[in-house]
């Protein structure tokens, strides 16, 4: 069997749940795309009555919220209540975890109210939202400003809570990092119901380094300040197809975005906006984009192409065409351009409804897309629920540039799964070793895309049903995901945690560092009053016996090393 040759697997025997998954099409259609469009119109109009209040309104709200929030930790008694969390119900979170810690006792605190604006300040290039504020949202405000976060996550659903505690990405990434990389400060209600206001220079610069990927485990993010930019009008993209293997695929894509004489910081040089999708072990389109003006846009002979209308073409579709017509330039408004994956969900939708990029849905029906990832969720049941996780993937591995082609290989082995999404991403070497951190020793490398501050990553998006489950063959997709957990650790590479994760503990923090993390939780009380991230993140039902004995566990774990000096 060659390198790439894919191993033979035994015929899958379907049963009930099969069915209920091949036709939950009809559900999608007559409950949830319903409920979804009215649900989105109920937000959207709350969104603009906040957007009526002065600041100073917003403000005031806000103060007094914090207060209350304040008030509610205060009122936890240690030893009778459970564990702190937000009231959130389990399955509105995006991902495919279910948020299942929730199932045990815990002390629930509101922050339903924490979903403002409040206040764009064009002289400090800052943006200072709620943790509930939504990438829709903030674009819907400040693009029209000609201005926008450094870093926009795809979905219009992701929200600025979410990408800070746990993980946010975009074609931008290449240069500004992560989305937590581009905040400035954090408001933050400690465990003793404190509220501080953490930044990388002040007293709690500790705090500010590890919240983080800490999934809300330090204490109640309930404000962050964000890092804005100057844009303009629209999107000048360019669409290159690649054709060859899959090492060669990877090396075009890096080529895309990287000069090979290591220039990484030369605007002239180095795109602003990067994306790459693989649609078979042999094609990929890769597309760099710059920001455009208005006047360059409509001039004679360029092409304005409104992707966000609901009848067009979904997106990784529409960039396919490329292997087929060759390299194409187009404009795109930006903030249709930013939210290009939302209407098909990157291309799960192709899974939701089967037809539902063929033009007659997209005309009639279209204008109702997509369907609310939570509502899915709340509505599929512990079956459909299994199902997913056992045969499909929704996995993102951040792995360092350089080994990209390895990746792809290795997910063509053992997945097969098509298309993958590629977005590159710096990680910053930081003065302190966070929970990620780059490769010891990268900056005398001297590899593409690397510079002496930061080595650069990809996201390399895994989501669809493998190869084996759409042949009808047998298919473990827990042991793929153990195998998958395997190879990030053993390269370097990280895996977000709003994904289902099969590792355990010891793995956890083999492939994440602890140190910074647990002092601080140590330092800020946070040790049991906040499960701990490894709980938090870990995959199954929990009892109120499991989240005590696990949290008494965490107290003693020789994983954290603790003691050990922080890099």
């Amino acid at each position: 069997m060659s390198d790439l040759e894919v191993p033979l697997r035994p015929k899958r025997k379907k049963g009930l749940v099969d069915f209920f998954v091949q036709f939950r099409w009809i559900f999608v259609i007559l409950v949830v795309l319903p409920f979804s469009c009215a649900y989105y119109f109920l937000i959207y109009l709350g969104d603009v009555r906040s957007e009526m209040k002065s600041f100073e309104q917003r403000q005031k709200e806000h103060d007094e919220n914090v207060k209350k929030v304040m008030k509610r930790l205060k009122q936890r008694n240690p030893k009778k209540d459970g564990l702190v969390c937000t009231a959130r119900k389990p399955w509105i979170a995006v991902g495919m975890r279910n948020v299942d810690y929730k199932r045990a006792r815990h002390f629930e605190v509101d922050l339903s109210a924490f979903r403002n604006i409040l206040e764009i300040d064009k002289e400090r290039m800052i943006a200072r939202v709620e943790p509930l504020v939504n990438m829709g949202q903030i674009t819907r405000v400040t693009v029209p400003m000609n201005l926008s976060l450094a870093v926009v996550a795809e979905l219009d659903d992701l929200t600025v809570g979410g990408l800070i505690n746990g993980y946010g990405i975009e074609g931008s990434s290449h240069i500004y990092g992560l989305f937590s990389d581009t905040v400035v400060a954090y408001e933050i209600v400690l465990a003793d119901g404190r509220v501080v206001r953490a930044t990388k220079d002040n007293e709690y610069s500790d705090l500010f380094y590890a919240i983080p990927w800490s999934q809300g485990t330090l204490g109640l993010l309930v404000a962050a300040e964000i890092k804005l930019i100057p844009i303009k009008e629209y999107m000048r993209l360019t669409y290159t197809p690649v054709v060859g293997n899959l090492k060669e695929l990877a090396q075009g894509y890096i080529d895309s975005f990287t000069p090979r004489d290591c220039d990484q910081d030369n605007p002239e040089k180095v795109p602003e906006f990067v994306e790459g999708m693989i649609y078979s072990p042999t094609e990929g389109v890769f597309m760099t984009g710059r920001y455009a003006s208005k006047e360059e846009a409509k001039k004679k002979g360029n092409k304005i192409n409104n992707v966000g209308w609901w009848f067009k073409p979904w997106f990784y579709q529409h960039a396919q065409t490329a292997l087929k017509k060759g390299e194409f330039v187009e404009y795109i408004p930006t903030r249709e351009y930013y939210h290009r994956h939302t209407r098909c969900l990157y291309w799960e939708g192709k899974l939701i409804l089967p037809f539902g990029d063929q033009w007659w849905f997209r005309f009639l029906l279209g204008w109702m897309m997509p369907p609310k990832v939570s509502l899915l969720k709340a509505t599929q049941g512990e079956a459909i629920r299994n199902y997913y996780h056992d045969l499909h993937v929704i996995q993102d591995m951040l792995v360092p540039l350089y080994k990209v082609g390895d990746a792809l290989e290795w997910v063509h082995q053992e997945m097969e799964i098509y298309p993958i999404w590629l977005c590159p991403h710096r990680l910053f070497k930081l003065p302190v070793k966070t929970m990620v951190y780059p490769e010891p020793g990268f900056e005398h490398q001297h590899r593409q895309g690397d510079t002496p501050y930061a080595q650069m990553f990809t996201d390399v998006g895994v989501y669809y049903a493998p190869g084996p489950v759409l042949r009808g063959e047998l298919f473990d997709g827990a042991e793929a995901v153990r195998k998958m957990e395997k190879w990030l650790i053993e390269n370097h590479s990280f895996q977000p945690q709003y994904a289902v994760s099969e590792l355990n503990e010891k793995d956890f923090w083999r492939m994440f560092d602890a140190r910074l993390y647990e002092h601080v939780r140590r330092k800020y009380g946070a040790v049991g009053t906040f499960m701990s991230v490894y709980y938090k993140s870990k995959k199954g039902r929990k009892t109120e016996k499991e989240v005590q004995e696990a949290e008494q566990a965490h107290l003693e774990t020789a994983y954290a090393e603790v003691d050990q000096p922080m890099d």
